[in-house]
């Protein structure tokens, strides 16, 4: 199979072309990168940002240069000998008029040759929520009518922009009279005869006839777990992969598929066993991927978890949190608050798929003589859902597996022994439907319960948690990161060790990532936000002096004041983890580009928190009272606050910078494929996208890498800059290409520091064979920093060592950052390599 050695991840669109991607090329080789990581290629909606929203899949967006521009790439690319990885989405397609299999299945309903390829309940007409308004409402006001489709010349709804194409039953023959429709009567009764009916964008939660992507109406669910959907949707994919353009596939969002593991067995047949395939994937606490999946392992997001073990302050964390919880008034109950955001979830944003599994539930027990009434059954359900730990299990039409049954059970256990138990034998009998315990009569209602079951699991946690609890709970933002627990953890270096042991056991080749377009800030902004928990107190202080300085700001609305404390608590670290490391508080044309950024993550995450606004109803009073307290913060006028927040934001800068460099050599060190994201490899201090999708400056970022090939590690201006992690990274980079066996398959051997500073060491050893690497990074630096009279970014670890075992002592090493050689005996002494911004040893 072809391992990458790296990857290097762009976004397309928004400019970035496959040629300019070519022109990259020389850079990604400099860097040390083996593969291009591509977000989706294929065709997908005008002025689309992101290219989820696919509506051609078996074509190349023209938009970013086609195939003739991809083919260019690539050739760039087999040039300096790197490879391809492309972001798929067989999960969903766009629902929109310019997806031409969409525009079909609207025009001819059941009788669309892609009538089955979009998950669509077609007991009943196809559900179009696009309107801003009811239909009747519409239609009233004149804004819906009928007249020509400008494309096809056929008749269609007119609403908007949009042309909604008639079923050819209900105006063939009579076209001119169709078109002559005025009398709203007969447009509504010519609406009724349409396979499809329009309706209001709000009523999709609870009223929805087609599996949707999360909650966003826009993205239509494939059925690619029928074969001919799956060669339809995959034609071009597999023959990008045969002729060799394409090594690689990241599959998006697996467990919105049916079956999974028969998706990925069909893929690993249809792409080969060379093809290098990983699924974007969350698991969570003590989760594994099921062993038997064909892949090579997840995108990373697992790993990026891991790393809060080695940066995040577990002594002190609850310092934090009484900070946190004094500001809010009341102690925080993380389990309740989880609870809350789940049943929101349920209740309202996905009533529409709790009722359709309600209603099968009951169907199949009617059917199979199964005591079960709609209110035992609908409080049944809830509290499962609620309950459900992971985001779903991987049962298939034949029933559960055996470790599933197992979870279950655990889960139904906890139910029953909860305060808000639901009756046990309601419970017992949706066990028994998702078991596939019932008749044969009722087996394929059960098999098709299961499987909706399983694909409302996974969106529910993703918008509970990641995308509301995260929102709602600002105690530490860098620990609201996708793939993290919502609740308390306790961290440690030993956890992040035994994590890393699994990992070289279970998924040695999965990508190792630490910023994503889908992450809730960049990875060095998480980095300074985990030096709060070095200093809690300090930063409470903080908190309550801005907070005062601020107060003239705070406004009094019908519905409480705003920003409320806990509001404000999120602002001021939100704004500390997106400053830029040289941004003065005088520069006014700085601040004016930070503000700008800084109101837009402002405004979603009031919005994702879904308390006092949210994105299907929001107050605009409160969003604006909000929005201009955090452009206050940022006024050139506000100078006593920007002074004062600049002043005392510097520790934290200079820890998290520390941070940031151990996190980048952890992971390229440590099991895994390196991922890097574009723009990381120097600093990222992004807030949630669509701030995280900017395109970076690849130019000063070429510049950078080719300026100065042994950079100072004592200068600031090169901690500053990122240039420091920019040249770590391509020196490792070009080690892991000399010694790929070492870096993939080599043992993860944990070192314990001992000695005065061993609280601020992170160590571990990689060994293969007679190859070995050690790797000494710096930790928990905020108190060691401001106290070091060498310089703000010189690192001490006095009266410090590390005890080496058998297999890595008494050896002749070379220090990859200073280039030396170092001889070991059974001890390394840290205050050897005072000033080094890490010790990196490679055996000769």
């Amino acid at each position: 199979m072809n391992i990458p050695g790296a990857t290097y991840r762009i976004q397309f669109r928004n400019g970035m072309t496959f040629d300019r991607a070519a022109a990259l090329v020389p850079y990604l080789q400099r860097l040390g990168i083996t593969h291009l990581y591509a977000s989706p290629v294929f065709t997908a909606t005008s002025g689309s940002t992101h290219g989820y929203d696919v509506t051609d899949v078996n074509q190349l967006d023209p938009s970013i240069g086609g195939r003739a521009g991809f083919d260019r790439m690539v050739t760039a690319l087999h040039s300096a000998g790197l490879g391809l990885i492309l972001d798929i989405v067989p999960n969903h397609m766009a629902a929109s008029l310019e997806n031409p299999w969409w525009r079909d299945v609207i025009e001819n309903g059941e009788n669309s040759r892609f009538a089955r390829h979009f998950d669509i309940d077609w007991s009943r007409r196809l559900t179009l929520p696009f309107l801003g308004d009811t239909f009747a409402a519409l239609l009233e006001n004149g804004e819906i009518t009928v007249k020509p489709d400008p494309h096809s010349g056929k008749p269609a709804f007119a609403c908007y922009d949009n042309f909604y194409p008639l079923t050819p039953t209900s105006w063939q023959g009579r076209e001119a009279e169709v078109l002559n429709l005025s009398d709203n009567t007969q447009i509504a009764e010519l609406h009724d005869r349409q396979p499809w009916r329009l309706m209001c964008w709000r009523d999709a939660s609870h009223d929805l006839s087609y599996r949707r992507f999360f909650e966003v109406t826009g993205l239509a669910g494939m059925r690619v777990e029928d074969r001919a959907v799956f060669d339809d949707t995959h034609r071009l994919i597999l023959e990008l992969v045969d002729c060799g353009a394409v090594d690689g596939l990241r599959v998006d969002h697996i467990d919105g598929l049916a079956d999974p593991k028969a998706y990925l067995d069909l893929l690993r047949q249809q792409a080969g066993p060379a093809c290098y395939i990983t699924v974007e994937k969350i698991l969570g606490e003590g989760e594994h991927l099921p062993p038997e999946w064909p892949i090579s392992g997840t995108t990373g997001y697992e790993f990026m978890a891991a790393l809060t073990d080695a940066l995040v302050d577990g002594t002190k964390i609850n310092s934090l949190r009484k900070a946190y919880e004094a500001v809010v008034g009341r102690p925080v109950d993380m389990k309740a608050e989880l609870r809350a955001a789940k049943l929101l979830m349920v209740d309202k944003n996905f009533a529409g798929e709790f009722t359709t599994l309600l209603k099968l539930a009951t169907r199949i027990a009617s059917s199979d003589t199964l005591t079960l009434d709609e209110n035992t059954a609908r409080a049944a359900l809830r509290e499962l859902l609620i309950a459900f730990p992971v985001y779903r299990t991987y049962g298939t039409p034949q029933g559960m597996t055996a470790a599933d049954n197992q979870l279950l059970q655990k889960v139904a256990n906890k139910v029953k022994a909860s305060g808000s138990a639901p009756d046990p034998a309601a419970l017992d009998v949706i066990l028994r439907i998702l078991r596939g315990e019932v008749s044969g009569t009722a087996a394929t209602d059960a098999a098709i319960f299961r499987t909706r079951f399983q694909q409302l699991t996974g969106p529910l946690m993703a918008k509970s948690v990641e995308d509301t609890l995260f929102y709602r709970q600002n105690m530490a933002l860098a620990l609201n990161e996708v793939g993290a627990e919502p609740v308390p953890t306790a961290f440690s270096l030993d956890r992040f060790h035994a994590e890393m042991k699994t990992r070289l056991q279970q998924q040695p080749d999965a990508l190792s990532g630490t910023s994503t377009h889908d992450t809730k800030r960049g990875e060095d902004a998480r980095a300074r936000l985990c030096t709060l928990t070095e200093a809690p107190q300090r930063w409470a202080d903080c908190i309550a002096r801005w907070r005062e300085m601020n107060h003239a700001s705070v406004r009094v609305l019908d519905d409480g004041v705003a920003p409320k404390p806990q509001v404000e608590w999120m602002l001021y670290q939100a704004l500390a983890g997106v400053w830029p490391t040289t941004l003065q508080p005088i520069d006014e044309t700085g601040l004016k580009a930070l503000e700008e950024r800084f109101v837009v993550y402002v405004e979603k995450a009031l919005r994702e928190a879904k308390q006092r606004t949210n994105w299907g109803d929001s107050n605009d009073a409160y969003e604006q009272a909000v929005i201009d307290y955090a452009r206050q913060l940022l006024s050139p006028a506000n100078q006593t606050f920007l002074q004062d927040f600049a002043a005392a934001l510097q520790p934290f800068i200079r820890a998290g910078l520390v941070n940031s460099l151990t996190q980048t050599i952890v992971k390229l060190t440590a099991p895994g494929v390196p991922d890097i994201y574009q723009g990381s490899e120097a600093l990222d201090f992004s807030l949630v996208d669509p701030d995280n999708r900017r395109e970076p400056d690849f130019a000063a970022l070429a510049l950078q890498l080719a300026e100065n090939e042994k950079p100072n590690f004592s200068a600031q201006p090169n901690w500053l800059n990122g240039r420091l992690n920019q040249h770590i990274i391509a020196r490792l980079l070009r080690c892991r290409q000399h010694a790929p066996a070492l870096f993939r398959h080599g043992d993860y051997l944990p070192l314990a520091a001992s000695g005065q500073q061993a609280e601020n060491v992170i160590a571990f050893a990689r060994a293969e064979n007679d190859d070995a690497l050690i790797v000494i990074a710096p930790r928990l630096m905020f108190a060691a920093l401001e106290s070091s009279p060498a310089g703000p970014y010189a690192i001490r670890w006095p009266q410090t060592e590390i005890p080496l075992p058998a297999r890595l002592a008494n050896r002749r090493y070379r220090d990859i950052l200073s280039g030396e050689e170092i001889v070991t005996d059974d001890h390394i002494r840290l205050a050897l390599f005072e000033g080094s911004a890490a010790v990196i040893l490679l055996s000769e």
